[in-house]
């Protein structure tokens, strides 16, 4: 039997989906020239951490990495899960680790009981927050019912002291297939501020703030106020908000930041509204953030045609980069058609996004 050859990608670009899409098809792929023409060049110790974690709840996975850390050569093995514990770099946020075991837990050989200790938020990455609230309900419309995400402590930059424990309890042969031809109608903004090691006032000048703004749309808005304090508040100071649109068949619209350097409360508090607005204007049934994770899930299922209602503004490079390595592992393609519900001239600007499912069995599924 002929030795199968490694599916080979080039650049640090998707390094994380590149893994992921490899576990969960089983083949073996090579990335070469990561960062090759950096001063420094190669892996970054988050990037190493993240291919430790991997290797933790895997049985049988083979992590090469060149002496110089531009190439890597990755074997998966059957995903395991089961109880594991892992400190993060605080170079990246927990979220960055996190977000990506969302895609493998559910198709698992044990349920996923993770603990990870680190950044709980920053600027470039998605937050503990972004996860439980807009990561996790696109889960359940896929059929992953059970699945829960607690934060112990709050860990702010720059120097962390965070811990959440995830824990993934339901385990799928393969998700359910996804039609979505309509847009949601949002019914509610709810949202989370909170803060670490500051006037518990941080938060309330955050939410007064944001509601000044959102109160004009006319829909309930509850902001609920989150202040740590004491040894679960991390190890350093800071604050920020994270606001979701929610409609009554459970789609959830996202958007998050953080405090930086000199800006007060009411600054973040009035640009997450604004934000939240503009991600309104330029999602489908999914925003940015969401849809990797709904169109990774779509390719996983059932030899079925799934659709999925998107903003053409959705189609941009970091998509499109998705769409490419999709197809190169699973050798799936995904098509986007004209939306046929066109009513107003509000939804011209949208497409529906099909695909057909590839099939996927989960092979470290135990047989009943």
């Amino acid at each position: 039997m002929a030795k199968p050859s490694n599916i080979v990608f080039q650049t640090h670009r998707n390094f994380r989906i590149r893994l992921i899409l490899s576990t969960l098809s089983g083949k073996p792929i090579k990335i070469e020239k990561i960062r090759s023409n950096d001063v420094n060049p190669g892996l970054r110790d988050y990037e190493v951490s993240f291919l430790r974690l991997l290797e933790s709840i895997t049985n049988g996975s083979i992590i090469e990495i060149s002496y110089t850390g531009t190439t890597v050569n990755y074997k998966p093995g059957l995903i395991i899960g089961g109880q594991i514990t892992h400190n993060c770099p605080i170079t990246k946020p927990i979220g960055y680790f996190l977000e990506p075991i969302l895609y493998l837990a559910p198709f698992s050989k044990k349920k996923f009981s993770i603990v990870f200790t680190g950044v709980t938020s920053n600027k470039q990455d998605i937050t503990i927050d972004g996860i439980k609230w807009g990561l996790i309900p696109v889960l359940e419309k896929f059929g992953v019912r059970e699945c829960e995400l607690h934060t112990i402590k709050r860990g702010s930059p720059p120097n962390g002291g965070g811990e959440v424990h995830l824990k993934v309890n339901t385990l799928l042969s393969s998700p359910l297939t996804l039609h979505v031809t309509e847009l949601p109608k949002i019914s509610a903004v709810r949202g989370i501020a909170y803060c670490t090691k500051v006037s518990p006032s941080m938060v309330n000048r955050q939410i007064d703030s944001a509601r000044s703004v959102l109160n004009k749309i006319g829909c309930e808005v509850n902001i609920t106020s989150d202040a740590w304090r004491g040894k679960n508040s991390g190890n350093s100071p800071g604050f920020g908000l994270t606001l979701v649109a929610e409609s009554k068949k459970g789609w959830r619209i996202f958007v998050e930041d953080i405090g930086g350097p000199g800006e007060t409360p009411e600054d973040v508090g009035t640009r997450v509204a604004y934000q939240l607005f503009e991600e309104l204007s330029i999602s489908g049934a999914v925003c940015r953030s969401q849809l990797p994770l709904a169109v990774v899930f779509m390719v996983l299922g059932k030899e079925d045609i799934g659709r999925l209602i998107i903003n053409n503004n959705q189609i941009d490079s970091h998509l499109v980069h998705l769409l490419r390595d999709i197809k190169k592992v699973f050798g799936t393609e995904v098509f986007f058609l004209p939306d046929d519900n066109v009513i107003d001239q509000n939804n011209e600007n949208n497409s529906i996004l099909t695909v057909k499912g590839s099939g996927f069995t989960n092979a470290s599924k135990k047989i009943a």
